[in-house]
């Protein structure tokens, strides 16, 4: 099992290029399922939630042809099957995305329920609900979600939470559906703005995407495309919370900084100087960074997905900084880990207490998620000595080639095996 060996105290300084959104990919992916025609997807990012969504379309008959590095033409004409099934959809909680354009399309679908991060619960209750609005005889049964319709019928559909998973479900469900679908409490995330921005490419009619209340007017059809993913804002974030701790002056390139107004903010509330263009971002921090303090919450609020890094940024801070976690229940067991790096970290529930420390300190710790593995490279890259972290597989679901594009600034950073 691969691990990450830092040896930190090194300022970061140089360039490094923003790979396209995960959060974006994943749905964009498997919005392919909706037309017979070839879709072109562009900076897809080297991953292995994408590697698995990839190899879920292939199992249901999608003919993908990786055209260069980061793009992928595929192509739904003939697709033998609408199941997806557990082997497949295991670790990763995006596949259910699959179940409305199957749904949509075919008039049948037959989907895993998922796994992905033990960061909490994320049900499917409101895909269901939502799907079911939409005139689907939908249920589970054997730890499948299984569903047909004739044609889904366009409805009002109201969340009982903000759910990214759930609007971008329902954006794929009603492009096909027979007359006009309504999402109020809709994410405005710009990962589900992105994959809007797909389907009108394909032919669909919908409005409102960036606001909570989003119109899709169904079509019959929709053709193919040639699409850019976004930006990946988590990315960018974390190596600008990197930069943030360690010091040092560093561009990203092909960045969207219009998607990141929170985290900027924030980062400049911390001390960083920073500098944005259409796609770039320059970062510079020549000081100890000043503690801030966050609450997550749904777009255009702090995302969750930002949480565990800022942590790592306020555990070398000056000052206290107080964090409250707002979307999911199990987010902070990066905690223990920060600690045992010299962070002085207390928890009370949804509440973390950050008092931040001059100095961490190299130590085995072991990555338990996600965003988790990114708060340990960035205190790793700050701590004296050497840091060594296990479980990087984590890691490698949300970043790619994290290690090339850190050694590329200066860290002192290597894959060792075993």
């Amino acid at each position: 099992m691969d691990k990450l060996r830092i040896v930190g105290g090194t300022p970061l300084r140089g360039e490094i290029t923003i790979s396209g959104a995960k959060n974006a990919a994943l749905p964009i992916l498997c919005a392919v399922l909706l037309t017979d025609e070839p879709v072109i997807l562009r900076n897809v990012p080297d991953l292995n939630d994408v590697k698995t969504t990839i190899r879920v379309l292939e199992q249901l008959g999608v003919k993908v042809e990786w055209l260069e590095p980061e793009v992928v033409k595929l192509q739904a004409d003939k697709v033998t099957s609408y199941e997806a099934p557990y082997e497949l959809v295991k670790t990763m909680r995006a596949s259910i995305l699959v179940l409305g354009p199957l749904l949509t399309r075919f008039g049948s679908a037959k989907v895993s329920l998922p796994g992905g991060c033990a960061i909490g619960q994320r049900p499917v209750d409101q895909h269901i609900k939502g799907l079911a609005a939409l005139s689907a005889d939908i249920r589970v049964e054997h730890g499948f979600v299984v569903a047909q319709a004739k044609r889904l019928k366009g409805a009002n559909i109201r969340t009982d939470m903000v759910t990214v998973g759930g609007t971008e479900q329902f954006l794929m469900s009603a492009a096909l559906a027979e007359g006009t679908t309504i999402l109020e409490n809709a994410a405005r995330e710009p990962e589900v703005v992105d994959l809007a921005e797909l389907l009108i490419a394909m032919g669909a009619k919908i409005s409102g995407h960036g606001t909570d209340r989003i119109v899709i007017e169904g079509v019959d059809k929709l053709h193919g495309a040639d699409y850019t993913v976004v930006a990946d804002r988590i990315e960018a974030g974390t190596f600008l919370c990197a930069v943030g701790a360690t010091g040092g002056d560093i561009t990203l390139r092909k960045a969207a900084p219009h998607t990141m107004g929170a985290t900027l903010d924030k980062l400049i509330e911390a001390g960083l100087e920073i500098e944005t263009g259409e796609d770039w971002i320059r970062a510079r921090m020549n000081k100890r960074p000043k503690a801030v303090s966050i609450r997550t919450h749904e777009h255009p609020g702090f995302a969750t997905d930002m949480q565990a890094q800022m942590m790592a940024l306020n555990t070398v801070a000056e000052g206290t900084s107080v964090i409250v976690e707002n979307i999911f229940e199990n987010r902070y067991m990066h905690v223990p880990e920060l600690v045992r790096l010299g962070a002085d970290i207390s928890l009370d529930g949804h509440t973390a207490v950050v008092n931040g420390v001059e100095k961490l300190f190299g130590a085995k710790v072991m990555a338990t998620d996600l965003r988790a593995s990114a708060s340990l490279v960035i205190a790793a890259l700050v701590a004296e000595g050497e840091t060594i972290i296990d479980r990087i597989y984590h890691l490698d679901r949300g970043y790619s080639k994290i290690e090339e594009k850190l050694k590329a600034v200066g860290a002192k950073v290597e894959r060792i095996k075993g």
